[in-house]
């Protein structure tokens, strides 16, 4: 039996203004000391796992914890712009709280249709996944019944895990993906995928 392509799926560590919940989207905002620390303690946890590759999204948040990764495999992180966060248009950089006073129409309309709203100036999940499943799917192809790492986001992590199980967009929030969690995906042949850990 042919051996799966295993994905091992990470998120970013911390990041600044993490203290106040809010859509970075895809500014670049930059880890704390903590996030920091969290991105070398998963290389450090990967260390022993055998890795043919490693991707990440382009967003520096991100590319610290490929190269924490790449140092300990030998391996330069292939940075991927089609694997960035959710464009969150003009609600980039704004708290949830702001946007529910000051714009509570929007924010309900967001809620009332979480697959298909697009924030002004952004995209919609729906968008999104459409532009982050090839990508997923490009790399099981090019390296199939291998290892390989993924350092993404939250949405972008969630969208892949909720593919993985079947499940539709609209169920995005039924996943957590905290903080530099590990996800563990196998892809087989035949088609079938099996989550062997999900926000570890």
């Amino acid at each position: 039996m042919a051996l799966p392509t295993r994905i091992y799926l990470i998120r970013h560590g911390q990041v600044e203004g993490f203290e106040n919940r809010r859509y970075n989207g895809q500014a670049d905002v930059a880890l704390t000391a903590l996030g920091r620390r969290q991105s070398q303690q998963i290389a450090e946890r990967l260390t022993e796992q055998s890795l043919t590759a490693i991707y990440s999204s382009d967003l520096s948040r991100c590319t610290f914890a490929a190269r924490c990764l790449g140092e300990r495999h030998g391996l330069e992180p292939q940075l991927l712009a089609g694997m960035r966060e959710l464009h969150i248009g003009e609600w980039q950089g704004r708290t949830w709280q702001e946007l529910q006073e000051k714009q509570p129409d929007q924010w309900q309309a967001r809620l009332d249709d979480l697959v298909n709203y697009r924030v002004p100036g952004g995209e919609s999940l729906r968008e999104m996944a459409q532009r982050v499943r090839p990508t997923v799917q490009s790399l099981i192809a090019r390296h199939r019944g291998a290892n390989i790492a993924l350092v993404g986001h939250g949405g972008v992590n969630r969208v892949i895990l909720l593919d993985a199980i079947g499940a539709p967009l609209d169920r995005m929030f039924a996943i957590e993906q905290d903080y530099a969690c590990l996800n563990i995906v196998d892809y087989f042949d035949d088609g079938r995928t099996t989550v062997r850990l999900l926000n570890g």
